[in-house]
């Protein structure tokens, strides 16, 4: 991985970010003489058609703003420019469908990429409009069109706002353009909370060409010319490559096309030198971990305190069973709004003195108020399974497994062995298989307390397992999310799991076995825009933030923030649209239903339960279930 230019700080401010670097309309106007826009247009995405190379073409291209776009107060005020809203995204998936159309009716269609995007829109205009579920079912549909596709990254290629058309069959990327899990001041501010550090966080994030040719995020890397400025330069290499690729893709099967795009998801993030060269066996993909017994551990971020000549009693006013096993030790408790042991901290709360055992036994929820901390792997699977069903898969899997050497910085070593005392588990994804009320079903639960919850390469990895382990044995799966997007420090693999999780979960669909996604609080970054937002019932506690981009990160880059607007239940409220025009959402039906999370259990297995009755008996689960 030693491809990066001695300055990458001096490449992205004079080449990639350069006002005067060419822009998408520039490149298809020089590449595509008959070119015609489709109707009506936006800012930042051009879309239109053409009959070139024998072959119609279908072109998606992101549209960065030019200097002449600029020059009023209002122009200069606008900070979405340059990025693509969920109406965007919702006009991109309809105009696949039209390039489907095109070929089902026998014409020979290909489609043609364009990226150049600082990231997906983060306003919360696009938040509420399921902005991430957008990108979720974009890559679902790059990844399953049965028509040839090809990218390029020809200037700023940001976060999933760049992934969701960038997933086709053949991927370029010009020398001088920079692709990265979040453009490099959102990643600054949360990798260092200092938005200025653009230097530090190019250099964590491998964005440049030759690393991901080397990671295989790219196939090709195309020369650029001298001048920034010379359109005829850049259309000549761009041109050309599109030529070839279109031609060369028109003589391969569609079913070949797709057989590739899935060899290729499962292989992203396995980088390591042992992990590429050894076969991965099944005993090694379903190996199973017995937990005895979850106990109701002290979280190790939360402030008890005991009372001093008080004796704790079960009582129903706490909601708390009498199981011995949670009144066991010494006193402890806990009071509402002020649990967090940071100092300086602050937090909502009513104040209230908790019992820690009826704390936990009510899944870190105030039984007074009704508000909720965020809840590590160990409670969650706790409160959706059966006590004591829970068995891990591939419990020992880790970063050091799959990643590159060069990848695993003395950085992101210190950072994950801080994780691993934090945590009860190795990794911030544990799957396995449980049951539910008697079901058994294969289970992925986020543990936030190891890295937030982060999606990096053992994450993709073990869902990818599991998955397959679902296929195998028959069984539904169940996911938790509670994620604070992808791992920046492992740089674009980590971006890449997203494609990696949205390929598992469309094999399992394709196998006919049901998703149920539950969202917990948070759900937010690369695991909403991914898995979780394609789940054919999709569940959330009532007080789950629902969001592509976190609020920090937002609030840095200078975006109005309304919390309340992302949360679960204002948008499970709103998901009434996702009905009322389907012609804007498509498949995307937001957020199905909203339960304390005490009740989503039952939820899972109301929903279980009807599954098991519609199938039919020759099934060999629901058949033995």
């Amino acid at each position: 991985m030693s491809n990066a230019p001695a300055d990458i700080v001096e490449l992205f401010r004079k080449r990639t970010r350069s006002p005067l670097r060419p822009r998408a309309s520039d490149l298809i106007q020089a590449i595509f003489p008959m070119f015609r826009k489709a109707s009506p247009q936006s800012g930042a995405l051009i879309l239109g058609e053409c009959e070139q190379w024998g072959r119609h073409i279908f072109v998606i291209a992101q549209q960065k703003p030019k200097p002449e776009n600029l020059r009023t107060k209002e122009d200069l005020a606008k900070l979405n420019h340059g990025m693509l809203t969920a109406e965007d995204h919702s006009r991109i998936m309809r105009f696949l469908k039209a390039a489907n159309d095109t070929r089902l009716d026998g014409g020979p269609a290909s489609i043609v990429t364009l990226i150049d995007t600082y990231g997906a829109d983060i306003s919360m205009e696009s938040a509420k409009y399921y902005q991430a579920f957008f990108i979720a079912h974009l890559i679902r549909d790059f990844l399953t069109i049965p028509v040839p596709t090809v990218s390029a990254i020809i200037g700023e290629g940001g976060s999933g706002g760049a992934l969701a058309i960038q997933m086709t069959d053949r991927r370029a990327q010009f020398d001088d353009a920079l692709y990265a899990t979040a453009p490099p001041e959102s990643l600054a501010a949360i990798i260092f909370r200092d938005a200025t550090k653009v230097k530090e966080a190019l250099e964590i994030s491998k964005p440049t060409a030759g690393e991901l040719l080397e990671l295989g995020i790219i196939d090709e890397v195309l020369p650029s010319p001298k001048s920034v400025t010379d359109v005829q330069g850049y259309a000549k290499a761009l041109g050309g490559y599109l030529e070839r690729q279109v031609k060369d893709l028109a003589r391969r099967k569609p079913e070949a096309l797709l057989r590739v795009r899935r060899t290729r998801s499962k292989a992203f993030g396995v980088n390591a030198v042992d992990a590429a060269k050894k076969p991965r066996t099944w005993a090694s993909f379903f190996r199973l971990t017995p937990i005895r017994r979850l106990a109701r551990e002290t979280p190790r971020d939360i402030k008890t305190f005991a009372l001093p000549g008080q004796e704790l009693q079960p009582s129903a006013e706490w909601g708390v069973e009498s199981d011995p096993a949670v009144f066991q030790g010494p006193d402890r408790y806990v009071k509402c709004g002020d649990m967090n042991l940071k100092a300086g901290s602050s937090e909502q709360g009513c104040g209230a003195v908790i019992p820690l055992s009826a704390f936990l036994a009510n899944h870190y929820v105030c039984p007074s108020c009704g508000h909720s901390r965020v809840m590590g792997a160990m409670g969650w699977i706790s409160c959706l399974s059966d006590a004591d069903s829970f068995k891990e898969l591939n419990r020992d899997l880790t970063v050091h497994h799959l990643l590159h050497p060069t990848l695993l910085t003395q950085e992101y070593a210190d950072f994950i062995a801080k994780q691993d005392q934090r945590s009860s588990f190795h990794e911030a994804l544990v799957t396995g298989e449980a049951t539910v009320f008697g079901l058994p079903v294969a289970l992925a639960v986020c543990d936030f307390y190891f890295a937030g919850g982060t999606m990096g390469v053992v994450f993709g990895e073990k869902f990818f397992r599991l998955c397959e382990y679902a296929i195998s044995k028959s069984l539904p799966l169940v996911s938790l999310c509670c994620s604070g997007g992808a791992r920046v420090l492992e740089g674009t693999p980590a971006l890449m799991q997203m494609v990696k999780t949205v390929n598992s979960i469309t094999r399992l669909k394709h196998d006919g076995l049901p998703f149920i996604s539950v969202l917990g609080d948070p759900s937010t970054g690369g695991a909403i825009a991914s898995y979780a937002a394609l789940g054919d019932v999709i569940l959330a506690e009532p007080q789950a933030l629902v969001i592509f981009t976190g609020p920090r990160v937002m609030e840095a880059r200078g975006f109005a923030v309304n919390e309340e607007d992302v949360r679960a239940a204002a948008l499970c409220r709103a998901s009434v649209q996702c009905y009322e025009d389907m012609e804007f959402f498509g498949p995307i039906r937001g957020i199905h239903e909203v339960a304390p999370r005490k009740d989503l259990k039952r939820s899972i297995f109301k929903y279980l339960e009807y599954y098991r009755n519609s199938k039919p008996s020759h099934n060999r689960y629901w058949a033995q279930a």
